[in-house]
């Protein structure tokens, strides 16, 4: 990869791991805040829940905004809306206080993955986006990997607040970065000047799409079982199998090593097999492991040892469906790229917030609602690339 994508690509997976960041670094310390703040597990499942609407929410805005205004002056407004939330996540009361600046900083966090996506679109396609994409994942993987240790780290220095203070410095020193390295990649002869009807037509033509309805589908419902494991890992691990908060975070930051490394072989199996194929055969194994966790959950038998085995083969496949079934998606939306990313984000967290809240309310003190949800979530996404998008499109 060319050292200037090899630049950008740091610079956008920096941005899109606002997400990861502020869902896995505070996971450890999930347990100890809702005590803290005098909440049962389920409200605590919540603040997951409720960073994963914002998410959803916030990306319409920066899709068509971004189509219009360029992608560096939303990515700012959102950056400044994502640190005012770390803020009053820090210094909230009760859990109420919590879920509703989660709710904000998820409105803010949101403006990196969606405009990152639209810069990639901007800047390259085909093959070509799914390197950078993969190459995104890798910048942004590492969150997921250190964020539960350096969470579970703060937690026993500062108590969770800190957590949230660290976010809210995070989101200032990468405002700094895009001020100063990150172009605009919009020029003004390609932004849309249509008004507010063809945003709403805009939206309408994608989603009447089936190719693009199906493939964010393939995106979203999978990413939904991992939001489903995000927001029930936590308790499943530390309070069902007993491990402690430093495990916990070792444990997490392995099967995020597992998608980072799959996501890394991404160009290696394009040189042999088309985008179509390898997304099949992801999705298939992806939704193969969620059977094994629920056999495991239901039979009661399960060690931890195979648990975690099937957490691994879930989890590791989707570094290879969320880049290309991305690619896939955005590649005939040039013109309108910040809307078809911002369609794919909302579809993505939206199904993520649903899948959260599911793991809340059906919590039971087994592992069975995290990987009853994480299995509906791998089946439907493989019947839509199936049944909707189709087993067989065009190689982009």
């Amino acid at each position: 990869m060319q050292s200037g994508h090899r630049s950008l690509a740091i610079i956008l997976g920096s941005l899109a791991a606002f997400a990861p960041l502020a869902i896995d670094m505070y996971l450890p310390g999930l347990p100890a805040l809702a005590t803290d703040l005098g909440a049962d597990p389920a409200r605590g499942q919540q603040t997951v829940a409720s960073f994963f609407l914002g998410m959803c929410l916030g990306q319409a805005f920066y899709g068509s905004f971004a189509d219009r205004l360029g992608r560096r002056p939303p990515l700012l407004f959102g950056l400044v809306v994502f640190i005012i939330g770390s803020i009053g996540c820090a210094l909230a009361g009760n859990v109420d206080e919590l879920i509703i600046w989660r709710l904000v900083e998820g409105l803010g966090g949101c403006a990196g993955m969606v405009i990152g996506r639209a810069i990639v679109r901007d800047r390259t396609e085909g093959e070509a986006a799914v390197r950078l994409m993969s190459m995104m994942m890798l910048a942004m993987g590492v969150a997921p990997v250190l964020a539960p240790m350096l969470g579970s780290g703060l937690l026993s220095l500062t108590g969770w607040r800190g957590i949230f203070w660290l976010l809210g410095a995070y989101g200032l020193v990468m405002l700094i970065v895009v001020i100063r390295w990150l172009p605009e990649s919009l020029p003004l002869e390609h932004r849309r000047k249509d008004g507010l009807g063809a945003v709403f037509a805009t939206y309408g033509g994608l989603l009447v799409n089936r190719r693009f309805l199906g493939l964010c589908l393939a995106v979203a419902l999978p990413a939904a079982g991992m939001f489903a494991y995000i927001a029930g890992s936590a308790f499943v691990m530390m309070e069902h199998f007993s491990l402690t908060a430093g495990e916990y975070g070792l444990a997490f930051g392995l099967n995020a090593a597992g998608l980072i490394a799959m996501s890394q072989m991404n160009s290696r199996l394009l040189r042999r097999f088309s985008m179509e194929r390898l997304l099949d055969s992801a999705l298939v194994m992806s939704f193969a492991a969620t059977v094994l966790l629920v056999l495991t959950a239901v039979s009661g038998a399960g060690h931890f040892v195979l648990f975690a085995l099937g957490l691994f083969l879930f989890l590791a496949p989707l570094g290879c469906i969320m880049p290309m079934a991305s690619t896939l998606a955005m590649a005939p939306h040039g013109r309108s790229a910040g809307s078809a990313s911002a369609l794919l984000g909302v579809m993505q967290f939206g199904a993520g917030a649903v899948s959260g809240a599911a793991v809340g309310l059906l919590h039971n003190g087994s592992a069975l609602p995290m990987v009853a949800v994480m299995a509906v979530c791998a089946l439907g996404g493989l019947l839509a690339r199936r049944l909707i998008a189709g087993p067989a499109m065009a190689q982009v």
